[in-house]
């Protein structure tokens, strides 16, 4: 396998390609021991990001050996990709391979059992994990002899040992010449290893006639046994595998799969229902492998192997025995019917649901390599052409421009078309506001001063911020947008790193960053990181109550950003070494097939919803036209599977829990590529598309076309085209617009309220909104409108922290934290909130809040929040809670162990053990000493022995 990122330039990020580990397993990783010595015990596997395989097919084998002995393990990579292996409990670890074939191993002595595992985060939850044992005595056990079915008193042909057919009947053309009687095989490639026993076996074509299609059915014959065990291999594909059937009923009894690989394995068969009565074989191979998709190979692995079908008395134990439960099973490649097409023959082909149509609103060669976008006051178009992606240009040869489009008379199509800027170096980024054009384009984040009545940039792009990274180009800062706050906010990506500050600004006045979501304040020139984590996000956007959602590539696709939070990442180290853990995808699903990683179903996941590389986030808040099941829904490009994901977010404890509804639209088109969308003042959707054959991330340039792009516009029949400006509108039409149905004209008009400043009358009317208005959503829209016009004083908003809805109170909190400081009186009421308020929201703003003060501000709120027995099973606060109590430990760690100990959260105490024994003081020590003689004297439970082990091994480290 070639070295490559994946998919799409900016959306699906690479699984990691150096070694990388976690705080934990970084601090406790003893230097494997590169041994040359004799050993006792050899063992050897190939690494995947399937499992460790031996070399008799079997996944994640459990190894043994005799206490005393000396073992070696040794893994061969096969493929493009870092593994090691690691064991748990002597915290064991071998060097990091990434190339194909690369080897490494582990020395030890067996002293007791033990689990084996790579330490690459995301690797071992995606399957490469298996035990080590202890045994006493012989380390194999004899398999009991099998017997060849008989029938009118002669053995059956079932072994293929009589080098024909006989006994079989073949349909199609893939078993014209199946049998097959060397190893390697002349038709499978030839680092294959088959591994079959007597003369022969049988294959429905290898990896030379894979695309033959067929069936091979056996004679019936009687179950004199009650087990049967036969071999097989090849594709995990549901149109390539052995059934058992009943005779005279063609009732399917059994079937089975290989995993994906060429190794023959046996698969154990319990017949004992079918004693007595008839059963025959059939090997069915309906598989082509032929992809239809231009970017990714045919599948050779569309066949199946198969031999030596055995009755057995009583159920064989075979070493590499196949067991159902480690095959995934694929579905046949997504029907992806179309490529290469026309803008308009594009438009043609896609699938929408009833009552909404797709119209080409531009093409090439009038729009090309659309990167991203946004919309203006006037409902135009601003786009950005990525002409210089992959490969940032030298200082001033950059050769990305903006457009401004706009469709003039509302038939769909952008008729108007100016050059806003040209000579821009890679562009990953746009929004519109707040007296020009703010750019994303590392290193930078530009700012163009605009006169918007011309249209015409009022000076150069001044460099608002410096030092974002380039390392992966694909990965650099994205989505910009404006937040409620006022702040602009964007995304980051997992393999790029930034250091990020004004320009010239010192590290100490500098934010490092990867993966995340950050904010910069366009008048206060703050920059932060607002949350940290996922992979490659790219797209963010805002739900009716201001609450952030991305999406993300290669891991779980959904998080709900919350303020201070921590989230799995795809690779890398949290800053904070006391993380321990991190939040989850806020998802009940992934788009993508089987339980191994997203790469295992790639282009077979149609039913999930098309695979793991997402672009751009949507949360449809455009207007009544729409049907309202589709309001706060929040829309995907799934490059993979051509598909708008539409997943729905729901109120679950603090935060959200998110499922999939029917995909909205399907492109047809395997060269569409998305990458973002959004709504207009007619509540209809444009959505850019950086059309092009290849979806692979590369830094060649010449991988990727350089002609082609595409904008669509999504309309519904209900929508209804209007011609706005509201740069045009008075302050108190601004305001009456904090109450449309369509979140368009809201976070317009917002915006425009925030640069003209402080007003008066404008405070008034948005209080009268606030005060009186009954819908919630409401109130936070005149909330955030008087936060950015400075229309509310600390006093104003503390008295909201009694206000009956939850989303208020808990913006309250958001907003009196704003600059990081806070009144003793506030401090007070969030204590009392802490203590009374029944609203889990409220109680996981209050813990972003935390985060964001001195930490010797945090022990009332934080004592309150951590006996709050309600949150232990909610989804993010037992997490969030600790990352803004762990600071305490370093100010005073009795008084942050005795809080701890109190707690009704899980993991609180555990990590307060962690936390005070990294202090690694003497007083530490006998702090953590002390404990452990309490302990000791308490009854025997399990939760007082894993404290007392917790203990033990943190003062052994």
């Amino acid at each position: 396998m070639k070295r490559s990122y994946l998919f799409i330039p900016f959306v699906g990020a690479a699984l990691a390609l150096t070694s990388l580990q976690s705080p934990a397993q970084s601090t406790k990783a003893k230097p494997a021991v590169q041994a040359t010595e004799k050993v006792d015990r050899e063992y050897a596997m190939e690494a995947t990001m399937l499992g460790y395989f031996s070399k008799d097919g079997a996944r994640n084998p459990t190894l043994k050996a005799n206490k005393g002995d000396r073992v070696r393990i040794t893994i061969t990579n096969g493929e493009q990709m870092t593994h090691d292996i690691s064991l748990e409990k002597l915290g064991l670890k071998s060097k990091s391979i990434n190339d194909k074939g690369a080897s490494t191993s582990i020395t030890f002595t067996a002293d007791k059992s033990d689990v084996y595992y790579c330490s690459v985060p995301g690797h071992r939850a995606a399957g490469m994990v298996g035990n080590f044992e202890v045994v006493e005595g012989a380390l194999t056990t004899a398999t009991v002899a099998g017997q060849v079915p008989m029938k009118n008193g002669k053995p059956l042909n079932l072994n293929f040992e009589t080098g024909t057919l006989a006994d079989w009947t073949a349909t199609g053309d893939a078993f014209t010449n199946p049998l097959v009687d060397q190893d390697p095989s002349p038709v499978h490639d030839k680092e294959m290893h088959i591994g079959f026993d007597g003369k022969y076996f049988l294959t429905s074509g290898g990896t030379v006639n894979y695309k033959q299609t067929g069936t091979l059915t056996s004679v019936p014959f009687t179950v004199t046994q009650p087990f049967a065990a036969f071999k097989v291999s090849g594709g995990a594909l549901q149109d390539t595998r052995v059934e058992l059937v009943q005779a005279g009923t063609d009732k399917v009894i059994f079937h089975s799969t290989g995993q994906g690989r060429a190794t023959l394995q046996p698969v154990v068969v319990d017949l004992t229902p079918y004693q007595n009565q008839e059963i025959f074989i059939r090997i069915i191979d309906n598989e082509t492998g032929i992809s239809q998709i231009p970017y990714i190979p045919n599948d050779k692995l569309a066949h199946i192997n198969f031999d030596d079908f055995q009755f057995y008395a009583s159920r064989p134990n075979f070493p590499n025995e196949l067991n159902q439960k480690d095959i995934i099973i694929l579905p046949p490649l997504d029907p992806v019917l179309h490529a290469g097409l026309s803008g308009i023959e594009a438009a043609k082909v896609m699938t929408l649901p009833k009552g909404f149509k797709i119209t080409l609103a531009a093409a090439e060669p009038d729009v090309v390599k659309p990167i991203c976008f946004t919309l203006d006051p006037r409902g135009r178009l601003w786009v950005v052409e990525g002409h210089t992606y992959p490969v940032p240009a030298p200082e001033g040869q950059g050769r990305d421009r903006i457009l401004i489009l706009e469709d003039t008379n509302g038939d769909g199509t952008l008729d108007s078309r100016k050059v806003f800027a040209e000579g821009l170096n890679l562009v990953s980024g746009i929004e519109v506001g707040m007296g020009g054009v703010w750019l994303g384009a590392a290193p930078y984040l530009l700012f163009i001063p605009t006169d918007f009545k011309t249209d015409k940039p009022l000076g150069p792009p001044q460099k608002m911020l410096d030092g974002w990274g380039t390392d992966d180009t694909h990965e650099v800062l994205n989505s910009l947008r404006w937040g409620p706050d006022g702040w602009l906010y964007g995304t980051h990506g997992v393999f790029t790193h930034s250091n990020v500050g004004k320009p010239g600004a010192p590290d100490s006045e500098r934010t490092k960053l990867n993966a995340g979501v950050w904010r910069f304040h366009p008048t206060t020139q703050k920059f932060e990181l607002f949350s940290e984590g996922t992979s490659n996000p790219w797209g963010l956007d805002f739900n009716d109550y201001g609450h952030a959602f991305v999406t993300a590539c290669v891991i779980p696709h959904m998080y709900n950003m919350i303020q201070g939070g921590r989230y799995f990442r795809q690779a890398g180290k949290h800053f904070n070494p006391y993380t321990y853990d991190d939040i989850k995808t806020h998802a009940d699903h992934v788009h993508w097939v089987g339980e191994r990683g997203p790469h295992a179903g790639n282009f077979r996941s149609a039913s999930a919803g098309g695979g793991h590389a997402h672009s751009g986030a949507m949360i449809y808040l455009g207007g009544d036209s729409w049907p309202k099941e589709y309001r706060n829904d929040i829309f995907m490009n799934n490059i993979n599977g051509a598909k708008l994901n539409n997943d729905h977010p729901v109120r679950a404890g603090s935060g959200y829990m998110v499922t999939h509804k029917p995909d909205f639209l399907t492109m047809n088109d395997s060269w569409s590529q998305w990458l973002n969308m959004k709504y207009d003042p007619s509540g209809s959707v444009w959505a850019i598309d950086w059309y092009d054959k290849n979806q692979c991330h590369s830094p060649n340039p010449d991988v990727h076309n350089k002609t082609m792009g595409r904008i669509f516009k999504i309309t519904n029949e209900n929508d209804k085209w209007v011609q706005v400006d509201l740069s045009k509108a008075s302050d108190m039409e601004l305001v009456k617009y904090q109450l449309n149905a369509n979140e368009w004209y809201v976070r317009q008009a917002r915006t425009l309220l925030q640069e003209r400043g402080p007003n008066k009358k404008v405070h008034k009317a948005l209080k009268e909104i606030l005060a009186k208005n009954p819908d919630p959503t409401r109130k936070l829209r005149a909330l955030w409108a008087l936060h950015v016009t400075k229309g509310l004083s600390e006093k104003e908003l503390t008295d909201l922290l009694a206000d009956e809805s939850d989303y208020v109170r808990s913006w309250a909190i958001q907003l009196l934290t704003e600059n990081k400081n806070v009144s003793p009186e506030t401090l007070k009421r969030f204590a009392a909130l802490a203590q009374n308020d029944n609203s889990a929201l409220v109680r996981l703003y209050l813990t972003s809040a935390m985060l964001r003060l001195d930490p010797a501000q945090r022990w009332d709120v934080m004592d309150a929040l951590v006996q709050k027995v309600q949150d232990k099973d909610d989804h993010n606060l037992p997490l969030m809670v600790w990352y803004a109590s762990e600071p305490l430990a370093a100010i005073d760690m009795k008084r942050a162990l005795a809080m701890a100990q109190k707690s009704k959260l899980p993991k609180q105490l555990a990590y307060t053990i962690q936390r005070i024994g990294a202090i690694g003081t003497d007083d530490a020590k006998k702090l953590l000493k002390e404990l452990n003689d309490r302990v000791g004297k308490l009854d025997h439970s399990h939760e007082n022995h894993e404290i007392q082990e917790l203990i033990a091994k943190v003062l052994e480290e």
